[in-house]
């Protein structure tokens, strides 16, 4: 998944701001409270919850926000969101899944376009690109929690299909029915992953020069920083050279 996991790398670098890190906080709060209002409310029995549970600690979400995010879904007041998948491509030809939750669908499609033509890019049906990705379940852990043969070695065991370890970390693929089984397992082995959650792994990524790739970056900015959008993959790949210019 090069490169969705070089957009956020990158964002990472950059650093959160005092307003960016609140707007991401609604958002991991949104998909605690959404996720166990669809499923169960205890993490254990719901892979999806978990997930979401595990993405804001990583974030340093306070204890207490989960917990009153999980009771508000148990609310008759409770938000409803819709879950709308919109599919595109971008500069260079790049396909670009985007999973947003609102509560009006006619104002995030009209913003979510807007961004896509601004970068000279094109919103498409659904369905459009999702083909050339396949929906699975991601763990992640930090490189120095294992070699990369003792999490090949823990990750097969596990039941894992796929794993990839560099120095930024190990990343394990599982079937999209085996997330929260394979996570438990390697959990108890190497204590909470930084990262659990269904994702949109790219079969093929495609190669960009830097005019492109920069305006694919400021694409993908405008996405993750709407607030309505949870998660924008696309299946990329650029220059290390690009990657180290965005990060400044």
């Amino acid at each position: 998944m090069a490169g969705h996991s070089q957009f956020k790398n990158i964002m990472h670098r950059k650093g959160l701001q005092d307003k960016v890190r609140s707007k991401l906080f609604s958002k991991l709060t949104r998909e605690i409270t959404t996720a166990a209002k669809l499923g169960l409310p205890d993490p254990e029995m719901n892979a999806r919850l978990r997930a979401a549970i595990i993405a804001a600690r990583v974030e340093n979400v306070p204890k207490d926000v989960i917990e009153r995010a999980i009771k508000k879904s148990q609310g008759s007041d409770a938000e409803s969101y819709d879950e709308i998948r919109y599919e595109g491509y971008g500069p260079g030809g790049v396909a670009v899944i985007v999973e947003a939750m609102t509560d009006n669908r006619n104002r995030t499609a009209g913003e979510v376009r807007a961004a896509f033509t601004k970068s000279g890019g094109n919103l498409a049906e659904t369905g459009a690109v999702s083909f050339m990705f396949n929906h699975v379940g991601l763990i992640e852990f930090d490189a120095k929690v294992a070699s990369a043969e003792q999490m090949l070695d823990a990750a097969i065991e596990a039941g894992a299909d796929d794993v990839v370890s560099d120095e930024n970390g190990h990343e394990i693929y599982t079937a999209h029915d085996t997330l929260r089984e394979v996570a438990k397992a390697l959990e108890a082995k190497f204590g909470e992953p930084r990262k659990a959650a269904f994702v949109w792994k790219p079969q093929n990524t495609v190669p960009l020069g830097d005019e492109q790739g920069e305006k694919l970056f400021r694409l993908l900015e405008t996405l993750n920083e709407h607030d309505d959008i949870q998660n924008v993959f696309a299946n990329f790949e650029v220059s290390d050279a690009l990657v180290a210019k965005m990060s400044v």
